[in-house]
């Protein structure tokens, strides 16, 4: 039954991210604790196992996302280099403190960001150009807070990296685009700490390495990737403002519903 389970969230998953656009994490996450805590996971680890399975599905999704943008052009591989060296230092720190941290203080900051990414796509907020791209040192310290941030949540980042680039002053073509190809690096770096991190503790279910659980990485990411393609179609067919809208509402209720489960 969790086989099919973990099947139906990696469909979900990919639609979302064709006709939205958005990364699986912030779904990907919640739904995961939920199935951990029916099988039993230890409690003190299931949030933490959520995480780095989320994390470690993205590495899948992210490489058929920016080699497809990089076919357009949309790229800005020159960005991706210099910003990686923060995401990678970052991520690495990022899932070191949430092994640090209890799975109710993850719940919660996880929650937060929910709350944060429903408001923008309710209220459909654009970020508005304001400057050029920065130096390298304050990319890199972009980078880090992004990875940082990143691997708390179990996101690929597109959530921050996107505003991001076009406050920069870059398309939101190239600034999705581009995302996409950060989002690689803070997957891998993400699931090697997660790997790293879980290693040596006691109780974790059998099929884990670290707080990656296998059985769940190999589900999501083989349906999401069959799926992805048929969320692009929707896309254009659907009226995805309102979707968007819809979508949101029910981020809100998984964000209300771990805020009464805390």
């Amino acid at each position: 039954m969790f086989w099919l389970m973990y099947l139906l969230i990696g469909a979900f998953v990919g639609i979302l991210a064709g006709l939205f656009g958005v990364g699986g994490g912030i779904v990907i996450v919640p739904l995961l604790a939920f199935l951990f805590s029916l099988q039993q996971f230890p409690p003190p680890f299931v949030v933490h196992m959520a995480l780095g399975t989320s994390l470690a599905t993205i590495v899948f999704t992210s490489i058929s996302s920016f080699r497809s943008h990089h076919a357009r052009g949309a790229v800005l591989w020159p960005v991706v280099r210099s910003i990686t060296p923060g995401i990678l230092c970052g991520t690495l720190l990022g899932s070191w403190v949430a092994a640090q941290l209890s799975s109710k203080f993850l719940s919660l900051l996880f929650m937060l960001f929910i709350f944060y990414v429903a408001g923008r796509m309710f209220f459909n907020v654009r970020p508005q150009p304001k400057h050029t791209l920065p130096g390298t040192v304050a990319t890199l310290g972009m980078g880090t807070l992004i990875g940082g941030v990143s691997s708390l949540v179990g996101i690929g980042g597109g959530s921050l990296s996107v505003p991001f680039l076009v406050r920069s002053n870059q398309s939101m073509h190239s600034a999705v685009g581009t995302s996409a190809a950060i989002g690689f690096p803070i997957a891998v770096a993400g699931t090697l700490g997660y790997v790293l991190n879980g290693f040596g503790v006691q109780g974790l279910p059998g099929g884990s390495v670290g707080f990656v659980h296998l059985p769940a990485l190999a589900g999501i990411a083989l349906a999401s990737v069959v799926t992805a393609p048929v969320g692009v179609k929707m896309a254009h067919a659907l009226p995805v403002a309102r979707l968007k809208k819809l979508f949101a509402i029910f981020l809100l209720i998984m964000g209300v519903r771990m805020l009464i489960g805390l």
